[in-house]
């Protein structure tokens, strides 16, 4: 496995590994991906994954995207008996070593649902669309719930404000607002780089 970009800190981590499966060797490759995802999840702190099958016949590359809850649980898979077994039994099935790309923070807010995966797009471009979703839905919190929250100490109040920010943001926004920006954010150009 290549390139690794490490991240400091506990937060939640982003697996995507691309791999190239030699012709012939596709079902063979999907039901071990698919017994890997199995075991993966017995494992604390899996938050999930996804397989993207390759996009045309001539691009034998598959992705697979787990997530897991801190860089800690995802060294304890990645160390795992478990995943050692299925591993050397998927390494002779690809055209060439896997390579693994690890992220946190807001850049696994930027893809486009159905899609493999893309390169992330510059930081300028995510501050500015996270902002347009930010400023709006901070500006309504403060509008509709501002007295009540004024009245409750500092720390709660922020407390239950970043909680209801980050939820709305990862959930309701940043899916919709990646969509209808993915213009800007992704080019067509680049849309199909691996």
């Amino acid at each position: 496995m290549n390139s690794i970009q490490q991240q400091p800190g506990s937060e939640p981590l982003t697996v995507v590994i691309s791999r190239r499966v030699i012709k012939g060797q596709e079902a063979e490759f999907e039901r071990l991906s698919s017994l890997m995802t199995e075991r993966a999840a017995q494992y604390p702190g899996h938050l999930g994954a996804n397989m993207f099958k390759p996009a045309n016949a001539n691009d034998p590359e598959y992705r697979i995207i787990f997530k897991f809850s801190s860089r800690e649980t995802l060294e304890a898979w990645e160390r795992s008996p478990e995943r050692a077994e299925i591993l050397a039994q998927i390494e002779p099935l690809l055209v060439a070593p896997a390579e693994k790309e690890v992220m946190s923070g807001i850049v696994t807010w930027f893809t486009l649902p159905g899609q493999n995966p893309v390169q992330p797009p510059a930081k300028y471009k995510m501050t500015f669309v996270s902002w347009l979703a930010l400023y709006p839905t901070v500006t309504l919190i403060f509008f509709l719930f501002g007295a009540p929250l004024a009245q409750m100490p500092l720390l709660l109040r922020t407390l239950i404000v970043t909680a209801v920010v980050m939820v709305a943001m990862s959930y309701l926004l940043m899916p919709r607002f990646t969509r209808w920006f993915a213009f800007w954010l992704f080019p067509k150009r680049e849309r199909n780089v691996r």
